[in-house]
């Protein structure tokens, strides 16, 4: 199965639809804050369109199709989710439309988020500390 996967991977990295070659002009070669993201990615039993594994983030792009495939789809984001993965779904249009907006998501989802800041020691009333 393993070996399938990684065939139908191949064949589906050397036909890009025309949303998943702009995405990918965005996040290939660490370009994206030094991230390494792969396209046409075998995990498990799919193969996810995008995903940074350092990060375990799975980046999906939906055309019409999906809306047909919602359970399957559903079913995928479960496992995945289970297997430690956040998975992001995106529609063409998003992307097509707003790339901006999508990369910030994405980057979001795969930068740190900086601690809160932690209460001043001593706060409060003057009065108060006596």
């Amino acid at each position: 199965m393993a070996k399938k996967l990684t065939t139908v991977a191949k064949n589906l990295r050397k036909r890009p639809t025309d949303v998943e070659r702009l995405l990918w002009k965005h996040l290939r070669s660490k370009r994206f804050e030094g991230l390494k993201f792969r396209r046409q990615h075998p995990i498990g039993n799919y193969v996810v369109d995008f995903a940074c594994l350092e990060k375990q983030i799975v980046i999906e792009v939906d055309g019409g199709q999906h809306t047909i495939e919602k359970n399957k789809d559903e079913e995928r984001d479960r496992w995945l989710e289970r297997e430690g993965y956040k998975v992001l779904r995106f529609w063409n249009n998003e992307v097509l439309t707003n790339i901006e907006g999508v990369t910030e998501v994405v980057m979001s989802n795969c930068l740190p988020h900086p601690p809160l800041t932690p209460p001043l020691k001593g706060g409060g009333k003057a009065e108060d500390r006596r």
